[in-house]
């Protein structure tokens, strides 16, 4: 929890400074006054001793921290972000300790205010330092940017903002070289001056000897660290080999072996198999998490970490998150998301396992579906049903239902999983009611080819069910198993029976707190019920509208 508090705070810091930095670069499209009015401003906050101490205490603990990354890792097979954000964060110092050194350092040493005109004019008389500034920009901004998506993409109000950050992130920095070329265009016809350049760096006479020789200092220190960190694995490695190794069975058949000390999300990526981790291992977001079926006792306590982590998820015993748990002897586990598996899916509830939860349970079928085979081509039918299916699911999307089964000419979506019961409920009736809506737009639309509408009947239940991830492990699903999935089926299938469009039981219409005296009440008979259910038959179906709900 230290490390990673420290990782996200240094690197918020280090966010905000090449933030303003970029902003001062980007004021070079307006004039080298504009630029030196905005370091001025921003110097009251960096040029102090807590700004000081924080600035640089930030850089040099991100890099260490990156070297602490690369030791911890039992192998280097990574995703392609996780290798460039790694990547970054070693070359981030070392690239940075000549422009450090030439501008803050000098300040320091030789009480010598370094401007922008100084700058820009030793980049456009030595192309090689400013080449080298171009490439540190787009390495610290790809390995911030990299670093805030995969922090915040956890968050439920990201993705609806991620298009502006996008945006924001791809437009910044091509403002900001935009700014540093005009800036260097506008300072090039003075530098054929051999005058003007005398006079301009007059302040540095006899300095650069000195800062050059610290430069090469700090260069030399920093790939000697990076040397010992590589030695250290090594040292690691062989040490580990002394203590064994455990043996991971996996349930689709594979074996993995691994040294002590390697996580599960080590082993079974340094054997070539991927497994799902949306937060890089970091213990964030439980996309990890498994389900040890064999050996759970001989593995260690959760840390504090893992602790956190599954009780957001209220994980069972046999849970256990594979990005921090370290075996010590032989165990079987299984997957419990696909390797594919997204943020979003971190994030629903009940997506770790099996659990009783009280849901509202819809089923939808298309009427007519074998006649309709009948009538049309076969690639006109697939087409036909993959339009209708799209517009279902755009339905569920803004009425906050969850798509969990699809059987060739219906769908089974659950609602509730996250708002509670009586706002589940509402939401299922205002999904009925956009579903309908939406069928009727479409029809509208393949009138022409199809001769008559398409039609479809929709049956909403509420009760306990069983709600967790299920289906092969490879592609498993959040979706619902119980009695009350079975009278959600039913009810569908009564409104044919009933003739109407819609069959809602009498506890979804208790449970959303409208009043449904108006509607017709029957007394189903369900196939595998002793007891006749109270259902109401509804045509109405716009008053359920998500606008009045």
């Amino acid at each position: 929890m230290v490390i990673r508090g420290l990782r996200l705070g240094t690197g918020l810091v280090l966010a905000v400074y090449i933030f303003l930095h970029m902003l001062n670069l980007a004021l070079g499209l307006l004039s080298f006054e504009a630029m030196e009015a905005f370091r001025k401003a921003v110097a009251v906050i960096w040029y102090n001793p807590v700004g000081t101490v924080l600035l640089y205490g930030s850089f040099l603990t991100h890099f260490f921290l990156a070297l602490w990354s690369l030791y911890r890792r039992s192998n280097l097979r990574l995703k392609p972000w996780e290798a460039m954000q790694l990547t970054f964060g070693l070359l981030i110092l070392p690239l940075a300790a000549s422009h450090m050194i030439g501008v803050r350092l000098r300040a320091e040493l030789f009480h010598v205010e370094v401007t922008y005109p100084q700058v820009v004019a030793g980049y456009w008389m030595v192309p090689w330092h400013g080449w080298r500034q171009v490439l540190l920009v787009g390495i610290i901004w790809l390995h911030m940017t990299i670093g805030l998506h995969y922090w915040l993409r956890l968050k439920r109000w990201y993705p609806a903002a991620l298009p502006y950050l996008y945006l924001a992130a791809a437009l910044l920095p091509v403002l900001a070289l935009l700014g540093l070329l005009r800036a260097g265009l506008t300072i090039e016809p003075h530098l054929a001056s051999p005058d003007w350049v005398a006079k301009l760096f007059a302040p540095f006479a006899n300095q650069d000897p000195l800062l050059a020789a610290l430069t090469q200092w700090a260069l030399a220190i920093l790939a000697g660290l990076f040397l010992a960190t590589l030695a250290a694995r090594q040292i690691r490695r062989a040490i580990r080999n002394q203590y064994g190794s455990y043996r991971l069975s996996l349930e689709s058949g594979r074996r993995v072996v691994a040294p002590v000390g390697a996580t599960m999300l080590e082993a079974i990526r340094s054997a070539g198999i991927p497994h799902a981790s949306v937060c890089g291992g970091r213990g964030r977001c439980t996309t990890c998490r498994v389900r040890v079926s064999d050996g759970i006792d001989a593995l260690p306590l959760p840390n504090d970490t893992e602790k956190r982590a599954l009780s957001r998820i209220d994980a069972p015993r046999n849970v256990r998150l594979a990005c921090q748990t370290r075996p010590r002897r032989d165990l079987a586990v299984v997957p419990l998301l696909p390797p594919t598996a997204s943020a979003a899916m971190a994030r629903r509830l009940g997506a770790v396992q099996g659990s009783e939860k009280t849901v509202t349970v819809m089923f939808l079928d298309l009427r007519g579906s074998t006649a309709l085979g009948e009538r049309l081509l076969p690639y006109d039918t697939v087409f036909l049903l993959n339009r209708f299916f799209a517009e279902m699911s755009a339905a569920l999307r803004e009425t906050g239902g969850h798509y969990a089964q699809f059987n060739g000419d219906g769908l089974m979506a659950l609602y509730g999983l996250e708002s509670g019961v009586e706002q589940g409920c509402r939401e299922a009736l205002a999904g009925a009611a956009a579903m309908f809506r939406r069928l009727a737009v479409l029809n509208d639309g393949i009138a022409a080819e199809m001769g008559e509408p398409l039609r479809m009947g929709i049956g909403i239940h509420t009760g306990e069910a069983i709600v967790g991830t299920m289906g092969p492990p490879d592609a498993p699903t959040l979706t619902a198993v119980g009695d009350t999935v079975n009278v959600a089926a039913r009810l569908e299938s009564e409104t044919k029976i009933l003739k109407c469009r819609l069959v809602v039981s009498q506890t979804t219409a208790d449970g959303c707190g409208r009043d449904f005296s108006h509607y017709p009440r029957h007394s189903a008979t369900l196939r595998g019920r002793h007891e006749p259910l109270p259902v109401y038959a509804i045509d109405d179906v716009e008053a359920f509208a998500p606008e009045t709900v």
